[in-house]
């Protein structure tokens, strides 16, 4: 399998298709949706997982609402819509892809008075449709720009899973090796295993192995003895917001990752489309940060291994300064030194 056939969502008859990532990679199997609601437990279960993805199946949640709703009078069909989004709204704080794709389909349904439901419903399908079309392309255009920063021969470590499960195709920080692998260059990748949640173990080791990209999976307190030995020349990571001076949320341990990048001297990417940038947000320190079950942290699955009683702490993210990035990997090319001017030009039309 590589990664076309990786379809993380996919719109099949009158549903969505998600493939179910909290099984990987014992099982692969999608998973049915029918309305705004499901869509959202999907999101909150961690079904789908990764900012762009989410903001792709937030967009088709808002058009399985109104494809639900298109018989009723346009009032009840609005009111009904803005409901479906208030959940979505509310199954993850911290990716503003989430965000972002639901206030591109608010912009339609909000401002469309001359239009019925039924018409309305099928205009919004075909924006979350180009939601997911655009999301691939984007992703192609940022693994380009970050192609051309890894050295012909390289070992790239990753922290968490910023694939094609995480996106709509080929990925942010995983979509930057792919594309470096396909212009020749010998990259191998360090996987992260990724506590409490292992999608390093579970998802990102899984796409690479389909791909027959040489991965190597480490535990997350072995990062630091590997770039201290030299052995790693690179890092690349995803996101799930960047503040408008440049600092990055992500998965939780990639500012421990950071900091020992600093150390050792050694480049600290983030691949990160527009859609990700969060401009009304000055700072990290206003990211919203979800903090998720202690069953995570407690055990996996049916495995328990702490104490029965014990106090648990689960950020599920956490923020890495703008100070420690080397460079932002956008659509529109690398921002080197992320701050809040270099960002803000990002947004300027050409």
């Amino acid at each position: 399998m590589n990664e076309e056939n990786i379809e993380t969502l996919r719109w099949s008859g009158n549903h969505l298709e998600m493939i179910d990532q909290r099984i990987l990679p014992e099982e692969f199997t999608y998973i049915s949706y029918t309305s705004a609601k499901s869509v959202a437990e999907g999101i909150k279960s961690m079904v789908i997982r990764g900012a762009p993805a989410i903001g792709c199946a937030a967009a088709y949640g808002v058009a399985l609402e109104a494809l639900k709703l298109k018989d009723l009078n346009l009032n009840e069909f609005l009111k009904g819509l803005e409901e479906g989004c208030r959940i979505l709204l509310e199954s993850r704080p911290t990716a503003i892809n989430l965000f972002w794709a639901i206030n591109r389909m608010q912009e339609i349904f909000q401002n469309s008075e001359e239009k019925d439901s039924k018409e309305l419903a099928y205009i919004l399908l075909d924006e979350a449709h180009k939601i997911r079309e655009e999301d691939i392309k984007i992703n192609r255009k940022m693994g380009s720009f970050g192609a051309d920063l890894l050295p012909e021969k390289a070992n790239v470590l990753t922290h968490c899973n910023a694939g094609a499960l995480a996106t709509a195709g080929h990925g942010t920080a995983l979509g930057v090796i792919r594309s470096a692998v396909e212009i020749g260059k010998n990259i191998s990748v360090i996987a992260d295993e990724t506590r409490p949640f292992l999608q390093g173990a579970r998802l990102t080791a899984w796409e690479m192995v389909q791909e027959g990209i040489p991965v190597t999976l480490i535990s997350d307190n072995m990062s630091g003895h590997m770039m201290s030995h030299g052995e790693i020349d690179a890092i690349v990571v995803g996101t799930d917001r960047v503040a408008g001076n440049g600092d990055v949320a992500n998965k939780i341990g990639t500012y421990m990752v950071a900091v020992l990048a600093k150390r050792h001297n050694i480049p600290f990417y983030v691949a990160c489309p527009l859609s990700t940038i969060d401009r009304s947000i000055q700072s990290g320190a206003d990211i919203p940060i979800e903090e998720r079950p202690k069953s995570e942290v407690t055990g996996y699955q049916k495995t328990q291994w702490a104490a029965k009683g014990i106090s648990v702490r689960n950020p599920a993210f956490d923020v890495t300064p703008a100070d420690l990035v080397t460079g932002l990997i956008t659509e529109k090319g690398v921002v080197l030194s992320p701050n809040k001017e270099k960002i803000d030009s990002l947004f300027i039309s050409d």
